[in-house]
């Protein structure tokens, strides 16, 4: 216990430091200083570490709100990209930074918010919290929970996250292996119940968000979407516009800072790309007429759409054709489901072996892995060239999706009779 309290302080300290000169770890630092904690009598509480997660669980998030009308919902983010983006959201009551995980931090948090229930996405086990949960007899659970071989719960000195563990009251996993896991290490409150992923991404294609200015810049053709994406992945996908002149191609970058917008700008032929937000200045004008009225700005056609804003990237698969998703060639790839849900083949870096949706698709053959330019065009040209290749690819990711929904059924049926 005395190691992992000194580790949570070198970690603010690491935090504190980096936030002089890293604007996200500024806002990590800042956004908890500046927030005064709601009292409230008897809440449900969703923790989320990021954006992903949020989306990940806002199926059960929605469900209890549905369920329970009567009780208010606190959300917590850990990192700065899913609270700054989700802070007003009306699906909370109130949002707030995770405080860090001290005792003293625990029981106050805890103490103002007086959940009835609380709800973590994936992972993010936090010491402090759960056992301040467990000691007040509040129940916790663990939905879409995935565990690997190599996490530190199964390793010899892994004993006080063990410990953690045994906090949960209930767990929900995604995968036969998670529960293997959890089975050698004597935890048994388990149930596969699958990705609510899968619900989420379904719910999108069953009331997809237009978006009228990507449907001007689409224009009836095929558009190619690389989503999520890393300086490693843009320098390969900048060389398929010029190869496929019947197609166009968004990109939507995982960063969206002007310094990274430009150095993407600069890997395109000039006159060819335009911002998504230059196409909404260019928009005053009538929407038929924008396309038209854009051409005359550019010395040639426009071939490719950069999206510098974040939270339109679930939506812009509906009008795809085909999806690249960043991140393949760093820590790992981002999410391949929006994309596949609308039935869209998916290309990704070497990195993927973490997650398992992307495992399968290509068992499947309805995903596939490339680890330069030469293997990014070959499977490219393919889907393109191919028709029936193409379609017999298209249709088995939808597939797939479909078949792996259900996941939000099955957990609240079983949180309903085990929520006071």
């Amino acid at each position: 216990m005395f190691l992992y309290n000194i580790g949570i302080k070198l970690y603010y300290f690491a935090i504190w430091l980096a936030s002089f000169f890293n604007a996200k770890a500024n806002l990590w630092i800042k956004g908890r200083k500046q927030q005064n904690f709601g009292h409230f009598n008897g809440s449900i509480w969703f923790h989320f570490a990021s954006l992903g997660e949020f989306e990940q669980g806002r199926p059960i998030l929605e469900a209890m709100r549905e369920r329970h009308p009567d009780k208010k919902t606190v959300i917590t983010f850990f990192s700065p990209s899913g609270y700054e983006i989700r802070k007003n959201t009306p699906l909370a009551d109130a949002v707030y930074y995770l405080p860090l995980d001290t005792p003293k931090n625990a029981l106050h948090f805890i103490d103002h918010i007086k959940p009835d229930v609380a709800i973590f996405t994936k992972y993010e086990y936090w010491y402090h919290y759960f056992n301040e949960l467990n000691r007040q007899d509040i129940p916790l659970y663990i939905i879409s929970g995935i565990f690997r071989p190599g996490q530190v719960f199964f390793k010899w000195y892994g004993g006080l996250h063990r410990k953690i563990l045994t906090f949960v009251t209930y767990f929900f996993l995604q995968d036969q292996q998670s529960k293997q896991l959890l089975d050698n290490i004597g935890l048994t409150n388990v149930t596969i119940s699958g990705d609510t992923r899968f619900d989420r991404v379904w719910a999108n294609v069953q009331q997809p968000k237009p978006v009228l200015l990507v449907n001007e810049f689409k224009n009836g053709q095929k558009i190619f979407i690389a989503g999520s994406t890393w300086p490693e992945d843009e320098k390969l996908l900048a060389t398929l516009p010029a190869l496929y002149p019947g197609w166009k191609f968004i990109f939507a970058p995982h960063e969206i800072s002007a310094e990274k917008i430009n150095k993407l700008m600069e890997l395109l032929p000039k006159g060819s790309a335009i911002r998504y937000s230059e196409l909404e200045d260019n928009s005053k004008f009538e929407i038929q007429n924008s396309k038209e009225d854009l051409l005359k700005t550019h010395n040639s056609p426009l071939k490719t759409l950069i999206i510098d804003n974040i939270g339109m990237l679930s939506s812009l698969y509906a009008y795809g054709d085909i999806a690249y998703i960043g991140g393949g060639f760093g820590v790992g790839i981002h999410n391949t489901l929006e994309a596949a849900a609308f039935g869209l083949p998916v290309i990704f870096g070497p990195n993927y072996l973490k997650f398992n949706e992307a495992r399968e698709l290509i068992a499947l053959k309805a995903g596939f892995s490339i680890g330069n330019e030469t293997q990014l065009k070959g499977i490219t040209d393919t889907l393109i060239t191919d028709e029936a290749f193409y379609n017999v690819t298209s249709k088995k990711i939808l597939q797939y999706v479909q078949e792996h929904t259900g996941a939000t059924q099955m957990i609240m049926a079983h949180i309903s009779p085990l929520t006071p």
